[in-house]
């Protein structure tokens, strides 16, 4: 069973057709799109700042998105896709963006529409990174831009799990 829980008065606000997974976790001031999904042992906590999520986002298993008290909010856009065990932190994410499994994008970091964070990567506070840009590395550094079939990588993976998501809801009626 998932956990979804009112903090300081703020209750998780849910879009049309979202799916949280068992284990999950949605707490306090969270608000998110149509058709995000949020996957087994995720944390989405919104309980020291606002988070704000578009639609079409996946937040995948283990992932945890937080906040800093009273100084970094979080907003993460359309189409993005969050990997496993990624941590997204008082951040802005753009849209079409996919942040790697195990990445780290810490506090005031922005990260433009159409880009990809690398697998392992840690984005420093306050970092810019450009659209269209894939960043790798620790600290994360640009190691080349996104080409066509890296954009349809995060088109499809964005698509693909609202449709893993009814596999579950399926199996529940």
């Amino acid at each position: 069973m998932s956990i979804i829980k009112k903090v300081r008065g703020f209750e998780p606000q849910f879009g049309k057709d979202c799916f949280v997974a068992d284990g999950a976790v949605v707490v306090g001031e969270v608000t998110m799109g149509d058709r995000c999904t949020v996957w087994f042992n995720a944390v989405v906590r919104g309980d020291v700042h606002s988070i704000t999520i578009g639609d079409d986002t996946n937040i995948q298993d283990g992932a945890v998105i937080h906040c800093t008290y009273q100084k970094a909010k979080t907003v993460i856009g359309h189409h993005v896709s969050i990997a496993h065990k990624a941590i997204v932190h008082g951040c802005t994410i753009g849209n079409y963006v996919l942040v790697g499994m195990g990445a780290i994008v810490m506090d005031d970091a922005e990260v433009g529409d159409g880009a990809v964070i690398a697998a392992g990567a840690i984005v420093l506070a306050g970092t810019k990174i450009p659209p269209n840009t894939i960043w790798g590395g620790i600290p994360a550094k640009q190691l080349k831009e996104t080409g066509t079939e890296m954009r349809e990588v995060i088109e499809r993976t964005s698509r693909n799990y609202p449709m893993y998501a009814q596999w579950f809801k399926d199996e529940a009626q």
